[in-house]
Parts: structure tokens; sequence; C-alpha cells
């Protein structure tokens, strides 16, 4: 199924594509943006289904037979960008699959509709290219891009898009959809949504990974016990973290949340609120045997080895540096 109705705390975007169709006041292309996972597939998906829906409403009836082709994605005017190389959107993309292609009229719907995931990875030649299709598009035409990073895209690639902008869903509600939808258990619905950071896509994943479980429970050993390790042990740490399929900024998200309730109960005494409330009795015991200094300065480490990582400084030597610091404080 792809309803509005299931599209969870993103209000105004939701209200806009509805309103567009209801008043038939589709733009030519839309830039929809938010982190991985957060559902802009989901959104692009609800919204083209929606324009070729034979009821023509402002949700898609799921029954027509557009609406069924578009949920077995076989819908032939609903066209989604394949890219050759997995980490480039090249010109050569563009002009083929797009450019060629969209003076060709629809062959069933009212629309043509073009979907480009991934759109940060689209080079500025690929941009250049789609620039001249936004610039004079059939009206027939809607390309959605949808992107992690809309400043990733040039100026005058946005000037000619409505900008969606995904929000972060407030914790109460991604708490509730794992709960009375996905029937995850209290606990364990508000550690992935603490984690999730307002990322109802994101939060799911989390709470259908067996290895998010056990990756939790092996990084709170390693909290406990890093003041009592040697170097060989902290090496040989670093070395299991590899060999999760778990992506290396969860773990560290793992890591922040852990820190974040030491800080709290420090400043507080109180177990109530805390993420790992669980593990109370070595939370007060970091918080008694740390400075609000100390637990300060691996919280700034934490945020630093994940800007380490993303611009692509040796693993080995990120993690060292930033468990040698937490051993520290």
């Amino acid at each position: 199924m792809a309803k509005f109705t299931d599209i969870i705390g993103q209000e105004q975007i939701r209200e806009h594509l509805q309103t567009a169709l209801r008043q038939h006041k589709i733009s030519h292309a839309y830039v929809i943006s938010g982190e991985r996972n957060s559902g802009k597939e989901f959104i692009a998906r609800t919204f083209a289904m929606a324009l070729q829906c034979e009821k023509g409403g402002d949700e898609p009836c799921q029954e027509c037979h557009s609406c069924r082709q578009a949920l077995s994605m076989n819908h032939p005017d609903i066209i989604r960008l394949v890219h050759e190389k997995p980490n480039t959107i090249s010109v050569e993309d563009i002009r083929l699959k797009i450019n060629n292609d969209i003076a060709i009229r629809p062959y069933q719907g009212p629309y043509k509709i073009y979907i480009i995931a991934e759109g940060e990875k689209m080079t500025v030649q690929a941009q250049n290219a789609l620039l001249k299709t936004l610039e004079e598009p059939p009206e027939y035409a809607v390309i959605l891009i949808l992107t992690d990073s809309a400043e990733s895209l040039l100026s005058t690639v946005l000037s000619r898009c409505v900008r969606l902008d995904m929000k972060p869903v407030p914790d109460a509600l991604v708490k509730k959809y794992l709960m009375e939808t996905l029937h995850v258990p209290d606990y364990k619905a508000e550690v992935c949504t603490a984690f999730a950071r307002g990322n109802v896509g994101r939060a799911k994943l989390l709470a259908s990974s067996e290895e998010f479980d056990r990756v939790k429970e092996e990084a709170v050993t390693l909290l406990k016990y890093i003041h009592e390790m040697e170097l060989s042990e902290i090496v040989a740490a670093i070395k299991k973290i590899t060999e999760y399929q778990l992506d290396v900024t969860d773990y560290l998200d793992i890591l922040s949340i852990w820190y974040r309730d030491v800080l709290m109960f420090k400043a507080m005494n109180d177990a109530n609120h805390l993420i790992f409330r669980g593990e109370i009795q070595y939370i007060k015991k970091v918080a008694d045997r740390s400075s609000y200094e100390g637990i300060e300065t691996i919280l700034e480490a934490l945020e630093k080895a994940k800007s380490r990582l993303n611009a692509n400084v040796s693993f080995d030597l990120t993690m060292q540096l930033l468990l040698l610091t937490i051993q520290e404080n």
C-alpha cells in the first residue's frame, strides 16, 4: 500500500502535495530532501501513484489498473532513473534516460513521471543537462529529485523546482508507530526512537535488526570495562567493529547516547529519563568518576570521529584515537 495517510510526521509535505492534486496545480519538478531512510521514496511513490490514479483524487485509490501497476512498480509512465555507476549519476544517465525520453508522450497515464533517487550523486554536468529539460519541460512531465542533501544541487536546478524538506519526526510519534504498527516492546521502541533522531525509516530498520541488539550489547560492554583495558584489547575491539553489518555511525551513536545518559544522570541524579536506565549502576559509576569537562570532551570526540570517517580518514586510526580519548576521560 502507498497512501498519504501512512506518511508519519510530514504534514507540511503531505498537505502541499494533496492540495496540488486537489487543485490540479502540479509543478513540473520537485526536490524532496531528507536523511537516508527518512521516507523520501515512499512520498515520491505515493505522489506518482496519485498523479496516475484513474479516479483522480488526492489519495491513490489502490484499486484501479494504474494504481495496481504502480504498486507492482510496473507503470510505464513512472520511470525510476537507474544509473550505471554506484556512486555517480552521469551526464549520459540524464541524457539517455530523461532528456532523450521525455519528448515521447505518456503511454497511458496523464503524466510522465521521472523519479531520480540519490540526486546528490548527479555530477555538475549531469545537473546542467537536466537543467535544459527543467527549463522547457513538456506539459505532462513531472520530475521528482530525491536527495539526502539539497545543498549538493546547483542553485539553478533548485530554483526551477518546488523544494520540500523533510523534518525530524517527534519522538513520541516515532515510538507510537513502532509500538502500535510494528508491535515493538516499550523499552526497545524507546531505544530505537532515541537512535533514530526523528527518522521513522531508521527507527523501523533498527527495530527489525537483530544485529542492532547484539552490537548495542557489545558496545555497552566495551564502555563498562574500557578503563581497565590494555591497548591490545582496544585494538581487538576495533577489529570487532569492522565485522558488524551495521553502519559505523550507528555504533558511534550508541556510544554518544550512553555518554549523554551519563551527563544527564550527573546533572540530575535521576534515572527515569535515561535511555540506558537498565544499566544505571554503571552509568552512576561513570558519572561519579568523570568530570563534566571529561564527558563533554568524549561527546566532542565522538562527533569528530564521525566527521573524520565521512572524510575517509583511516577507520582504525580514527577509532583508536576515539577509544583512547574515552579511556583518558
